[in-house]
């Protein structure tokens, strides 16, 4: 099957009629200061809308956070913004570039740590660093020294010549990010990227995180534990059935959803519109 034109509805579905109006001229994107944006990004599975024209606009040094509850298209729209999944319609930017008309210049400015790691296996973890420093061409001789930087950070360098067929899952999630910034990129995408991860470790990664956004890069932040999120984000933006329905940062989000003072944990079940359970398990208690 041959993919739809850039920019276009594939035929055999109704995707144009489900991608909601929006309020910016095409015309105005993207915005100067965005490191990331996107315009009626849409992408449906046959009949389904998994992400309904979204639009979005992240600022350089931000640190955005993006979340939805499950099934919401977070993961969806995390792989259009980076090309691996191409979108049904609409346009997305990464520093300026628009990711499928220019995919190699735009792949340059990311990393990319997804919730489904799919490593190689068969390299140790200094080797797969390695490798992904040398996929952007970075010197030898600064390939080794940043490996070796984030193999001692990241608490790893004690088993940097395992094979990463035998690391933890929380392993595995460290040596990812590893790769992930081996060449310092100015917009990073994590989807998850705590889970599985010790509390130490969560310390260590949650602090790098910091100092990456207070030197200017872009975080793209998707994650379940809301705690983490109101702790780390400047901002953050809610989905809902593959739709924007809130954004700003959290004072925004309570203002929206009249709480003056709940945590993010409240403001997001209240925004998404989520039911607390009443009854139906008696036969457990």
């Amino acid at each position: 099957m041959s993919l739809p034109p850039y920019n276009q509805p594939p035929t055999e579905t109704s995707a144009a009629q489900a991608v909601a109006p929006t309020p910016y001229p095409p015309a105005a994107f993207p915005p100067p200061d965005a490191a990331i944006a996107t315009l009626g990004l849409t992408r449906t599975f046959g009949k389904k809308v998994a992400v309904n024209g979204l639009t979005l606009a992240v600022k350089r040094g931000e640190f955005f956070g993006f979340l939805g509850p499950n099934g919401a298209g977070k993961s969806t729209t995390i792989k259009m913004l980076v090309g691996l999944l191409r979108p049904s319609a609409g346009r997305a930017w990464v520093g300026g570039v628009d990711v499928w008309r220019d995919p190699i210049r735009a792949k340059l400015q990311m990393g990319v740590l997804p919730e489904q790691l799919n490593l190689y296996d068969r390299l140790s973890g200094r080797e797969l660093i390695q490798f992904a420093g040398r996929l952007y061409d970075l010197p030898r001789d600064e390939v080794a020294r940043r490996t070796e930087s984030l193999l001692n950070v990241l608490m790893l360098g004690d088993d940097a010549d395992k094979l990463v067929i035998d690391y933890s899952v929380g392993m595995r999630k460290k040596i990812a990010l590893a790769s992930a910034l081996i060449h310092r990129p100015a917009v990073l995408f994590l989807d998850e990227p705590f889970e599985g991860i010790d509390p130490v470790s969560s310390r260590v990664i949650a602090d790098i995180l910091r100092d990456l956004t207070n030197s200017g890069t872009t975080i793209f932040f998707s994650s379940h534990i809301l705690a983490v999120v109101e702790r780390l984000c400047t901002r953050v933006g809610i989905v809902k059935q593959g739709q924007l329905i809130a954004e700003g940062t959290l004072a925004d989000l309570r203002q929206r959803a009249g709480a003056s003072g709940g945590s993010l944990e409240d403001v997001f079940l209240d925004l998404v519109g989520a039911n607390t359970r009443e009854g139906g398990l008696e036969w457990l208690e």
